[in-house]
């Protein structure tokens, strides 16, 4: 089965076979070679581990991505809008899971015809709730619509301090409200994600903050199967901490988003041994338009890569110098050589030179571009492969 798309537009279709020098910059380029090493990867952690692998595709927001996820393996994708579980959904993607809060009636109107569609095509559609308004708003939409109902996950505050219910009596009386509504709301199981400790630095840090997290699941848990209400399935974790909630034994699915990717800010983590090795498979594609004594300048800005997590780093071929990203503004970033031994400078690009960058944040860099250009055979000497639009771009 083909993952990518059997048409293309005329513009992309154009630069299909070409090698890596054909690509204009700035540019979103995937490393397929890399991306499928690290989708095996995580694939075979979660069937080792006997894990549902369910991941995000508010990653990528690519329908290829998704297929090639769901061929190796995964059970069906999260999606973080509905623009985006339907834009994968009229791509053929059947089991989506919207793992966030919608509380405005236009917007549940459009989750309760998803529903519908999926439903009839075998597929299936869930959703997460964490407010009684919440699950009263979505039964109102529901039984408007004709579908089978929907799986519905009760988000539960595993530490994050975002959205979710309150760990123990409060998700029991959130649940008792849910099961009320049944059968046009399923009661499916909990949604237990801890953003937060993603980014923890340290080993330690991260075992410690789940360890906690898990605790207060533990404990809940226990309270709702005393009331006969005991969660079909726990979904969550990401990148970061998958192999702490694989190890407790609670979550039976698990939801990372940018191993398949990686990124310069989950670079900077202490690496658990426990998890396997994933590297950066997402670029952007620059170009040096300017030298100076001491830096250099290249053609990718904050139009290009996200810095919510902090500039890119330089992804250096051989052969190349090492460099510092320094910011240059919305359509240029300031290149600056490392500092060796002795205070000696390393040499800079030269003008016209490709310098290849390692987003600071994968998510919302994917989301400044239109397309994703997926290379096979490595940046230096790969080709083009295919041309993959950017799904939902900057839409609710």
């Amino acid at each position: 089965m083909n993952a990518w798309p059997d048409t293309l537009p005329a513009a992309c279709e154009a630069l299909i076979g070409q090698g890596v020098d054909a690509i204009d910059t700035p540019a979103l380029v995937v490393d397929l070679d890399a991306a499928g090493r690290n989708l095996q990867r995580m694939a075979e952690f979660a069937a080792r581990h006997r894990l549902r692998l369910r991941p995000h595709a508010k990653l990528h927001k690519s329908a290829a991505f998704a297929r090639l996820q769901l061929q190796a393996g995964a059970v069906g994708l999260c999606t973080q809008t509905v623009a985006e579980a339907e834009a994968l959904a009229a791509a053929g993607i059947h089991d989506l899971f919207i793992s966030n809060e919608v509380i405005a009636p236009a917007k549940l109107r459009r989750v309760a015809a998803l529903a519908q569609r999926l439903h009839e095509r075998g597929g299936r559609l869930a959703i997460a709730v964490d407010s009684d308004e919440g699950i009263a708003r979505l039964a109102q939409a529901m039984r408007a619509a004709p579908a089978g109902g929907i799986d519905v996950f009760v988000e539960v505050d595993i530490g994050q301090g975002r959205c979710g219910v309150a760990p123990g009596a409060a998700v029991l009386e959130r649940v008792r409200t849910l099961a009320a509504h049944a059968p046009v709301l399923r009661y499916a199981g909990l949604q237990a994600y801890h953003g937060g400790a993603q980014h923890l630095r340290t080993v330690a840090e991260r075992r410690a903050a789940i360890g906690a997290s898990a605790e207060r699941l533990r404990a809940t848990g226990a309270l709702l199967a005393a009331a006969g209400l005991a969660p079909p399935l726990v979904t969550g974790a990401g990148t970061g901490t998958f192999a702490c909630e694989a190890a407790s034994g609670l979550w039976g699915e698990i939801q990372p988003g940018s191993f398949l990717f990686m990124d310069a800010d989950y670079a900077r983590n202490e690496r658990d041994p426990a998890q396997p090795v994933f590297e950066p498979a997402l670029f952007v594609k620059s170009q040096v338009i300017s030298v100076a004594a001491d830096h250099a300048v290249c053609d990718a800005g904050h139009k290009s890569h996200a810095i919510d997590s902090g500039l890119p780093a330089v992804h250096a071929l051989p052969g190349q110098p090492s460099l510092v990203v320094h910011n240059g503004g919305d359509e240029a970033s300031i290149l600056r050589p490392v500092e060796i031994a002795g205070g000696i400078l390393r040499a800079l690009p030269s003008l016209g030179d490709t310098v290849w960058l390692i987003p600071g944040h994968c998510d919302p860099t994917v989301n400044l571009h239109n397309q994703l250009i997926a290379v096979r055979g490595g940046l230096l000497d790969g080709r083009v492969e295919a041309v993959e639009p950017v799904l939902a771009r900057g839409v609710w």
